[in-house]
């Protein structure tokens, strides 16, 4: 399978005198997921019709390693809106592999295809079930097979996990890992905050049509992160609240979480309860993706 590199730079877009884009400038590397977050309203949808070319830009470009994306290169693209799109009369299975044959494949390989996919998300008893038939849950597993069923080499889902189980969530997330092991790019939006923490590699949050925030889910949270420690002692850890430095969030017994005013004062903390009887566990704190999310739109 090719890959690609896809890259948002600029992107601007208005209806009338509003901007609902305004500069929105991201990557979408091969062979990583890329969580897509902001609020009802903030552009992502948008922003998704634009790399697809439903819509276009007022400004700005899409490229696809370096070069403007052609239709043919729309065509390795695979793509679920928010908005379903099945036939609800049409069997699952004949659904799929019909989208397959759409995209040039022989009838033998679509059905292969398809019947190999719906099965890895777990349709492999309702192949032959209206698509009307399926819980929404399944009727969502289908609709993520259409998007992957021609082996896209990017991948853009817009509220893929909406509907979804616990136990479906898993299997999707798996799916889409899968995906992204094989070189594939990924840009998927999501309310479910604690899922996209979970499955993203990459992080853009928007809000009113500009990026807040956008990079490795790591750097993020080593960005927006506070100087916070967790302290799990083997003695009372009531001590912490006279040392010079540090704040207590957190108190019960002998665990603790504190803010420091340096890295100094967190291993001078470090050392003090190893003096005072030992330490069981002493580790930074990082925020979650609703934490940073709430500070950056603000």
């Amino acid at each position: 399978m090719t890959t690609g590199q896809l890259n948002l730079s600029g992107i601007t877009k208005s209806y009338g005198s509003r901007r609902v884009l305004d500069d929105i400038t991201f990557p979408v590397a091969p062979g990583r997921l890329t969580g897509f977050v902001g609020g009802n309203g903030a552009g992502k949808t948008t922003t998704m019709r634009i790399i697809l070319g439903v819509l276009s830009a007022d400004g700005g470009s899409v490229t696809l390693n370096g070069q403007e994306i052609t239709t043919a290169d729309r065509r390795r693209f695979g793509y679920m809106p928010e908005e379903r799109g099945l036939y609800p009369k049409m069997k699952v299975l004949e659904q799929v592999a019909y989208l397959a044959r759409l995209h040039g494949f022989s009838k033998a390989d679509a059905t292969a295809r398809a019947t190999a996919l719906l099965t890895e998300l777990g349709l492999g008893e309702r192949l032959d079930s209206l698509i009307e038939s399926l819980s929404l849950g399944n009727q969502q597993r289908a609709q993520i097979a259409a998007a992957l069923v021609h082996e896209p080499e990017v991948l853009i889902l817009d509220e893929p996990f909406s509907g979804l189980d616990p136990l479906a969530v898993d299997v999707v997330a798996g799916v889409l890992q899968a995906r992204a092991a094989q070189g594939v790019s990924i840009l998927f939006s999501s309310h479910q905050l604690d899922v996209v923490e979970r499955l993203c590699d990459d992080l853009v949050i928007i809000a009113g049509g500009t990026i807040r925030a956008s990079g490795s889910r790591d750097a993020l949270r080593a960005q927006y992160s506070a100087p916070r420690y967790e302290l799990v002692s083997a003695g009372d850890a009531g001590w912490l609240r006279a040392e010079p430095g540090v704040t207590v969030v957190d108190f019960e017994g002998g665990s603790a979480v504190f803010d420091v005013d340096s890295p100094d004062t967190a291993q001078r903390v470090l050392r003090s309860a190893v003096d005072r009887g030992g330490v069981n566990s002493f580790a930074p704190q990082h925020p979650t993706l609703a934490q940073i999310f709430k500070e950056v739109i603000q």
